[in-house]
This record gives structure tokens, sequence and C-alpha cells, in this order.
């Protein structure tokens, strides 16, 4: 029978919808869609670790039934923070001072003294006065939490088109004005467009894009916004606690760690735990937690976040993190490029194989975990539909011997399906 949705060329967003079905008939096909993709060896998503965040993963997958240990390079936990013994220690301290649960929103009762430590400590931590922060539960919700209270028909927000799907997520209620990836000319235009037509003017970028791990031309989009009169916000969740002299992220590398007028970011990636945070001035802080729906009617992070309170002091303490996933990074780039591999242009920790063929790009994939090595294949809507990927992640505990087994793992799949733009 024919279906609506060609299988053989469709990705996830293809069911969102449907002409003439209704939500569960969009779910039934969906479903027949998992099948085929089962199938033809391309499910290579929500595979079940037995361990936690690791350099190797005990990996079940439906190409291997019992689990199988793999070099790891699917984790944003950058520094390993998770399997830190301080930050372990500090969980459990919390746990044990405060239970299991913050018990309401931050706004009627959930408002503990592990949050107001912490988020005087991450205002700390980027040079603010104490009340410069508000936490949330994801860095998700960060993002799209804080926009939508701040948004509304009377302003704009200008977002480079490479921005998170939360970003997106949190300009639902405003108008949205989009430029090219770093295209400063069009984002100039976009400037000079909405100069006199609305009342709030935000542009928002990512410091890190999660895709191509490549980072946002700052300095001179900081430039741009003030010279027509609007506020930047930055997404650095991929940079902060990595990148810059003393960790603070991209931000710190083009030296605005006390211009940018909005710092949003994530405590489930360098800090090794689960959260999100903006940083702004004081009065608009203290807006936030009044006017963000998610402080109002969200219950806030368990006392385990306490563990945060060490993580960021583990920055600053023990640089070696740091230093060890930078030499991981230029040992592995290396190895790619000498392949031959098209890495992009990523200076992250974050660094992509393209491939360019979705198909192709599923095959790569399940070759990679058949020779132990777990990564992402990254295909539209996640990426456009000719730039699909392997997505790899490093960390500062992989060990030359699992570099080396990844690239030797790279090597074996280039023979098999010549992904070498020099083949």
């Amino acid at each position: 029978m024919d279906t609506p949705v060609n299988f053989a060329k469709a990705s996830f967003k293809d069911f969102e919808e449907i002409p003439n079905m209704n939500a569960f008939e969009r779910a039934e096909l969906f479903y027949e869609f998992t099948d085929y993709m089962l199938e033809n060896g391309h499910m290579n998503y929500r595979f079940m670790t037995t361990n936690g965040c690791s350099p190797e993963m005990w990996v079940t997958s439906p190409f291997n039934k019992e689990p199988k240990k793999c070099v790891s390079l699917v984790s944003n936990d950058y520094l390993n923070f998770t399997q830190h013994p301080k930050v372990k220690e500090a969980a459990i301290e919390g746990i044990r001072k405060y239970g299991t649960g913050a018990g309401a929103s931050p706004l009627i009762g959930g408002h503990h003294e592990y949050h107001e430590k912490l988020e005087h400590k991450i205002s700390a931590f980027f040079g603010r006065t104490p009340d410069s922060t508000i936490i949330y539960t994801t860095g998700y919700t960060a993002n799209s939490a804080t926009l939508l209270a701040l948004l509304n028909k009377t302003d704009v927000a200008i977002v480079d088109m490479a921005v998170h799907a939360s970003v997106y997520e949190g300009c639902k209620n405003t108008n949205t004005k989009m430029f090219p990836h770093n295209n400063l000319e069009m984002l100039e235009r976009a400037l000079k467009e909405v100069r006199e037509k609305y009342l709030t003017r935000i542009v928002v970028i990512d410091g890190v894009y999660s895709q191509d791990g490549d980072l946002a031309h700052m300095d001179e989009i900081y430039k741009l916004t003030k010279q027509y009169g609007a506020f930047l916000m930055v997404d650095d969740a991929h940079g902060i606690g990595v990148l810059g002299a003393t960790g603070r992220g991209a931000i710190e590398k083009y030296n605005l760690l006390d211009k940018v007028d909005l710092i949003s970011g994530t405590l489930s990636k360098a800090f090794g735990h689960i959260g999100g945070f903006v940083v702004a001035n004081p009065k608009m802080i203290n807006y936030l937690k009044f006017q963000s729906r998610q402080q109002v009617f969200s219950s806030t992070s368990t006392p385990a976040s306490a563990c945060l309170l060490k993580a960021l002091d583990l920055i600053d303490e023990e640089p070696q993190w740091r230093q060890m996933l930078d030499a991981n990074v230029q040992y592995y780039k290396k190895g790619l490029l000498d392949m031959g591999l098209n890495i992009g242009i990523t200076e992250s920790a974050i660094i992509p194989v393209k491939i360019g063929d979705a198909h192709k790009t599923g095959d790569v994939a399940r070759l990679l975990l058949e020779a132990g090595v777990y990564t992402n294949a990254i295909v539209y809507p996640g990426v456009s539909r000719k730039n699909a990927r392997i997505r790899t992640s490093l960390m500062a505990t992989h060990t030359r011997e699992h570099l080396d087994k990844a690239l030797n793992a790279f090597d074996y799949v280039n023979q098999k399906l010549h992904i070498s733009h020099t083949n």
C-alpha cells in the first residue's frame, strides 16, 4: 500500500504534519518508518548503555543484543566530571543534607540554600555580582523559557540559522529574522531592517555551534549589534568550562565576558550534571525570576545539583582536564585529516566527519559500532539534507589507545565505503 511519506527519503521531520492524518495516525505511520530503519540498519538512535558517561561504554543496540564495549564518542561530558570523585561526593552530600527533591517551583517554596549558592557561584565565575544569575532545570529551558518571557509581538529576535533548537522554540511568540551562519553582511542587513520597527531587538548566537563545532564571529557580531542599538544573547553551552584561558568559554576567548547582555549555558556538559543558567544584569535576572513560566510553574533542580558547586571550583583548581582535552582534540583531528576525511572548520571538542549522503551516513555509523566505536549519525533536520555527518565528541579522559581505536575504525570504514574527500 502506498504511504503519504517516501520512507527511502524520509526524515523524522516529515512526520510532524501529514495532510489528513491525525496525531495517532501519524504515530502509527512513524512506527512503520522506524521499523523500516531497523530493517535497513539505520536505527542509530536511543541505544541503551549500562554504565555512566565514560570514554568506554557498554552499548546495546539493534545490531548487538548483548552489551558491547565501545569507545564512546557521543558524550558532551567533555571533562568527564560526571565521574570525578569530588563531584560525585558533593552530589551525595547534597542528597544527605537536603533529600532527593526540591519540592516546589522556586517562586513558592522550592528555592533552597543550594540553589542560592549555585546562582551566586555562577555569577562569580563570570565576574558578576551575586544576583546576576538564574538557574533552570535544563540548558534547553534556559534558552526557551528566557526568550519566551522576554519577547512578544512588539519585539524581534535576529538569530544565526545554526543556533540550537531551544532558541527557535523560545522565539515562537515573537518576530524572527534569520541570517546565514556567521554571515556578517546579512546580519547587518537584518539589523538595519528592524531598527525602527521593534521595541526589543536581540541578536541570538551560539558560542560554539553544536554540529560543526565552529565558533561564532563574536567580536564582529557584538560590534554590529551595538552599532544598531540591539542586545546580544550568547548560548555558550559547548564552550563554557572548556574554551578560554580560564575555561570561561568562547565569550572569554573574545574578551566579552563583561559585555554580552545575556549569557546562557548548560550544567550538563563541562560541569557534569544537569541544568541551565542565564547570566545578565541583576534587574533582568529579577524580572526572569518572576516572569519566566518555568520558574513560576515547574519544580527546580534536585539537591544532587550541589555537586555543581564543586565542579565550578574544579575548573580553576584542576586546569589539567582542559589541557588533556585539547591535546586529545589535536591528536584526533590530525588523524582524521591524514585520512583525507572532511571535518569542516571545527575549533572545539565537537568534531564532525562529513559524509553528505544520509543513507551512507547511517551505514557508516553501523560499521563503526560493529568495530567497537559508538558515534552519532546526524542527518536532516539536525543538519541540511546534503550535510549529513558522523558527529563525534571527545573527552579529557580518552586515552591514546581509545583514539587510535576510533581512528582505525574510521580507516576501516573509509576503505569499505570511500568516505574520504580524496577518494
